[in-house]
């Protein structure tokens, strides 16, 4: 990158055919030049992705590329998780993204939910300062939080827990990451606190998973996507310029890096990180 400084990071799912994953393979040799700081792989509802999960860490770690997987407790206990980490650890991983997790269709009200502050404090107990831990932070609030104020304080308990650093929620209002991040400040939260970024490629894909997941589209740039909806290159040139200048703003503010949600695709993050100047 070309300013030491800033964290440049990319996400990845574990893809499930093997076109899929002769693809990723792809997509990773594209954005390696870049030189990210780290890839991280997803980990599925209730860890349904595991086996998948730590087999691309494996390959990632093997070709000598900074890989952090995704963990949550699912639905194993503290031994298989314990066990999951030390092969981790063995493999050579030096980061890990500790989440609470999703809970998984289907499953009744058994089910037990493990919060992302216990998976760190538990990862502090047994390993120590191994690794380096990534947690989830929400901007706009996770959207089963109570109140703003107790979603901020929950972020407080996981860097109090042990964590390092957070990656955000995505979203597409700067101010609505600085106005968190001086909530945060006030609450003595002085952790490094990472923006996560979406690439705008599919409409309708966008507006459902936004829509699941809290992320607020505003009202302007919903009502301008969808005047794209069926030109799909029109799209894609509008989404990179809109998200370019979200990471524009976002850095001249001081964010101290950028997280990529790729969607497993190479090219619109490519350009916006090219536009951005941040190439090795």
């Amino acid at each position: 990158m070309s300013e030491d400084s800033l964290r440049l990071s990319f996400e990845f799912f574990p893809p499930k055919t093997d076109e899929g994953k002769a693809k990723l393979a792809v997509v990773r040799d594209k954005l390696e030049v870049f030189a990210p700081d780290f890839f991280s792989v997803t980990y599925g509802a209730g860890g349904s992705t595991r086996d998948n999960t730590k087999n691309l860490v494996t390959q990632f770690n093997a070709l000598d590329t900074p890989v952090a997987p995704h963990l949550s407790f699912g639905g194993d206990d503290e031994a298989a998780i314990k066990a999951l980490i030390n092969e981790y650890k063995d493999a050579g991983v030096e980061r890990i993204v500790a989440l609470r997790g999703d809970m998984p269709s289907g499953v009744g009200g058994s089910y037990q939910l493990v919060y992302a502050n216990e998976l760190v404090a538990f990862i502090r107990e047994h390993f120590g300062n191994a690794f380096e831990l990534e947690v989830a932070a929400y901007p706009e609030i996770h959207p089963q939080a109570k109140s703003y104020e107790d979603d901020v304080r929950y972020l407080k308990g996981k860097f109090d827990a042990g964590a390092d650093n957070a990656i955000t929620q995505y979203f597409f209002n700067p101010d609505a990451y600085f106005y968190f991040m001086d909530q945060c400040a006030k609450i003595g939260i002085d952790k490094p606190i990472y923006p996560g970024i979406m690439p705008i490629i599919n409409y309708r894909n966008l507006v459902r998973f936004s829509d699941s997941c809290g992320a607020d589209i505003p009202r302007w740039l919903r009502r301008r996507l969808e005047s794209f909806e069926h030109d799909p290159e029109a799209l894609r040139d509008f989404g990179e310029e809109v998200v370019t200048e979200l990471c524009e703003t976002l850095l001249e503010g001081g964010a101290p890096g950028l997280h990529f949600y790729t969607m497993n695709q190479a090219e619109p993050v490519a350009s916006i990180v090219t536009n951005l100047g941040l190439e090795e």
